[in-house]
């Protein structure tokens, strides 16, 4: 027997997100996203415990403002003391591993997932999964956007507003879209 959509998504194979499965996995994600948005802050604290049962693995002191949104949060990997701002969004269908003491500033989105090029196959919910790796200390600003498949390093900086489409190097600062190293000088 072949391999089911869910177990394609994470091998990283083109798998079709209309499948049955993966719609109730991300019904589950939606439940607990609403639980952590619509809780009294005094309630949720760090983060609603809806929402901390569903990552993979969740660090000491992790701090997520609502609103927060996820596809699936079984592939969300926090370190300790992550802290993610107000309307942070991760489209986790592959592995998305935040470490320790990195902070996301507001609307910092991370889309793993990679649609289908020819047209008839998108429309058929084909895509791929790519993961992304966030190290230690790694501040991204406001409004920057990560797509599947880079690595940011250790004490990177990610200014705000910017598109990575490439690893960026630990200790870098990148800048723009696409991001791009700033120069010394």
């Amino acid at each position: 027997m072949g391999l089911s959509e869910r177990q394609k998504m994470a091998a990283g194979e083109w798998y079709c997100c209309f499948d049955p499965e993966l719609d109730a996995l991300r019904w589950q994600a939606r439940e607990a996203v609403h639980a952590h948005n619509t809780m009294p802050p005094a309630q949720r604290g760090n983060l609603a415990p809806a929402l901390s049962a569903l990552f993979a693995e969740i660090g000491e002191s992790v701090f997520i403002e609502a609103p927060f949104h996820c596809s699936y949060g079984i592939n969300i990997s926090l370190g300790r003391r992550v802290y993610m701002n107000a309307g942070c969004t991760i489209l986790d269908s592959a592995s998305v591993r935040i470490g320790d003491g990195s902070m996301l500033g507001p609307g910092v989105h991370i889309y793993c997932a990679e649609h289908h090029k020819d047209a008839e196959l998108r429309g058929a919910g084909m895509e791929v999964a790519r993961p992304v790796t966030i190290g230690r200390s790694v501040w991204i600003g406001g409004g920057a956007i990560l797509v599947g498949g880079i690595t940011v390093g250790d004490g990177a900086i990610i200014g705000a507003g910017a598109v990575v489409t490439r690893d960026v190097a630990a200790g870098a600062t990148v800048v723009g879209n696409p991001a791009r190293p700033v120069r010394a000088g």
